[in-house]
């Protein structure tokens, strides 16, 4: 799959209304058939940060996400609210879902 996490910092005038902003493009993306998953966070430490994980079935499905409509029309809505060119990694790994935390396994509360 291809895993992306992606950092966007947004002008403190629309910090608090981001998810609204992004909301159009969120549900699109979500919808592609190759969308594992597009999920965003609010950071803890900065209420300006918002953190995207995303994930791709495959090369071709993240090709088509970049490809798509709502992708062009998100890259000229999205920047004017951005207080800075979001940072990301970019990565292809070789499985299709989220891993247990071997560490901190939870023991059967069953």
């Amino acid at each position: 799959m291809i895993f992306i996490t992606a950092k966007f910092r947004v002008l403190p005038d629309y910090a608090d209304r981001w998810p609204e902003i992004a909301g159009d493009f969120t549900r699109a993306t979500r919808a592609e058939s190759g969308c594992l998953w597009f999920d965003w966070s609010r950071s803890v430490d900065d209420p300006t940060e918002y953190v995207l994980v995303e994930a791709f079935r495959d090369g071709d499905a993240g090709a088509a996400h970049v490809q798509s409509e709502h992708f062009r029309t998100a890259q000229r809505t999205l920047p004017p609210h951005l207080a800075e060119t979001p940072r990301i990694v970019n990565m292809t790994i070789p499985q299709d879902d989220w891993s247990e935390l071997g560490e901190m396994a939870v023991p059967d509360r069953g």
